[in-house]
């Protein structure tokens, strides 16, 4: 593997703080948790972490409502404490992504109140998206666009003296005004932004929303105003993928190659790009500009041989063609846990989810480039599908009433020892829960039980992250399909390395002991044209 360009082929470990590991006992996960759980994803064998946001924010979306880009909520720690989370993950090796927003930010940022108090037309006011309302009195939205979460995109602000005003676009909520980046003074405050984290040592940024920050300038109405809605995605070509904000990433890159140069580190700007074709992604990575974006179509692939191996390709082909390397995901913190997704397990553990989790997190960790995995998928954890009502915080809900597609029931607090909750997640005094409560089965999924049996997701990560480390064939590269029975997904890595991938039609052979966790056993006969040297995954 090419290790001078480290992020080629990296594989990184999400953190979502809140829900890593507690240090102070409040229930809420912080920074210094972090610290303490670094040698445990050090062994885990991952390149790096990638940093849910901390800054100060008042947390109507967890953090991606930014109140102060260069400060860290005091839920979470503080900056001495973060100067010592990356000093020992670079001590270990242990590379450190921040996740930062720059689309939008909190309505309790300085410059968003000084906009509310300014005039219409103000340079406060220019910083955002402001605009008249149409109809009498402009009591109506500037236009029919909707939020992502629910509702409209457009909130009506009272001015000074007392009278409805003008309307703001939030493709959020109305906590989460989006940033005008017509305006150069938003520019020039994310350089600083940038920098600032930069001197302290970060090795780059996940960015949220990076096919976001431009919309069409004249604001128009949307062909299907509730398409963002409709489809929680950033989907509206009028608010969303405008051809400006290239100019942005290739201004970002050339910042990140300005550090490299100071010291030979490279630093990573991994985009959240969410664009209709594989095509349309490929252009943020071009040379110039994001060094990577997440390709998402695996992540939404039904469980079908065919449709994976048409994404697979796609990006091969598109993204891959771009000199960049794609970037495989398979989970996030917005999306729900690979095991529920592919299938309910059973009580026991058992059923069609887990056993393709399992294969699909091998098949990724053979594919070439770069991986991302959220943290407690190395555990096996399904997803908490039955959280009260009275606990749900996920602003989704609270907009729409629907528990439909909400995000809490996958950052639950992670079981890390015991056979109760906490589950050493916290250590606070009596009564003192995780934020979101942890259901009684999570002691099945337990970081102490997963690292004690041999069998379980966690050794089955492990093993398959060594092995890309130790085989040349894995990583960055490329690969040749092979022709199989109808539901087997296979292919060579190299001339001596196949992955093959029982999608459920296949006969199932028995696990033979000593054989790489690349796959639970050899290839059975006949899967495989004129070889059986390959390694098979059962997904069945």
């Amino acid at each position: 593997m090419n290790r001078h360009h480290w992020w080629r082929d990296a594989v990184i470990y999400q953190v979502y703080v809140r829900s890593f590991l507690d240090s102070t006992g409040d229930g809420i996960g912080d920074l210094a948790g972090v610290r303490t759980g670094l040698p445990y994803l050090k062994k885990l064998g991952v390149d790096g972490i990638w940093l849910s946001p901390f800054y100060p924010s008042p947390q109507h979306d967890h953090g991606y409502d930014v109140a102060d880009y260069t400060g860290v909520d005091p839920v979470f720690g503080d900056l001495a404490e973060f100067d010592l989370l990356v000093a020992t993950a670079r001590r270990l090796g242990v590379r450190v992504l921040l996740d930062i927003v720059p689309n939008h930010c909190s309505s309790e940022h300085p410059w968003f109140r000084a906009a509310l108090d300014a005039a219409p037309d103000s340079p406060e006011r220019a910083r955002f998206h402001f605009a008249d309302g149409r109809g009498p009195d402009g009591a109506e939205p500037p236009n029919n666009w909707h939020a992502m979460f629910g509702g409209p995109a457009w909130t009506r602000v009272t001015e000074a003296d007392g009278r409805p005003g003008q309307w703001y676009l939030h493709m959020f909520t109305p906590e989460q005004p989006d940033w005008n980046w017509r305006e150069p003074a938003v520019a020039a405050e994310f350089d600083r932004v940038l920098r600032f984290w930069l001197d302290r040592g970060v090795d780059g940024f996940r960015i949220d929303v990076a096919a976001g920050l431009y919309k069409h300038p004249r604001l128009p109405d949307s062909p299907d105003p509730e398409a963002d809605a409709r489809t929680r995605d950033s989907v509206n070509p009028l608010a969303w993928n405008q051809p400006e904000v290239h100019d942005v990433w290739r201004h970002w890159r050339t910042v990140c190659e300005e550090y490299t140069a100071r010291d030979g580190r490279e630093r990573l700007l991994v985009g959240e790009v969410s664009v209709p074709t594989a095509r349309e992604h490929a252009r943020y990575v071009r040379p110039d500009e994001l060094h990577q974006a997440f390709f998402f179509d695996l992540l939404g692939a039904p469980w079908d041989a065919d449709a994976f191996r048409k994404v697979i390709s796609e990006a091969m082909q598109d993204i891959a063609g771009t000199g960049s390397t794609v970037t495989w995901v398979l989970n996030n913190h917005d999306q729900v846990r690979t095991v529920t997704r592919y299938g309910e397990p059973t009580p026991d553990g058992s059923g069609l989810g887990p056993a393709r989790a399992r294969a699909a997190a091998l098949l990724m960790l053979a594919l070439p480039g770069a991986a991302y995995i959220y943290q407690g998928e190395e555990l096996g954890l399904p997803e908490v599908v039955d959280l009260p009502d009275d606990v749900l915080t996920d602003p989704i809900f609270h907009r729409t009433g629907s528990r439909a597609r909400i995000r809490d029931g996958c950052r639950v607090p992670l079981p890390w020892s015991g056979q109760a909750s906490p589950f050493g997640f916290t250590s606070g005094a009596e009564g003192v829960r995780p934020w979101l409560p942890q259901p009684e089965w999570f002691a099945e999924h337990a970081t102490d039980r997963a690292l004690a049996d041999t069998r379980s997701f966690w050794h089955l990560y492990r093993d398959g992250l060594q092995l890309r480390w130790a085989l040349e064939q894995l990583g960055e590269g490329t690969l040749r399909w092979l022709d199989t029975q109808p539901g087997v997904l296979a292919f060579s890595r190299g001339d001596d390395l196949v992955c093959a991938v029982n999608f459920g039609t296949a006969p199932v052979p028995a696990p033979v002991a000593g054989t790489p966790l690349l796959a639970s056993g050899p290839c059975p006969p006949g899967t495989l044209p004129g070889s059986t040297a390959g390694w098979w995954i059962d997904g069945s």
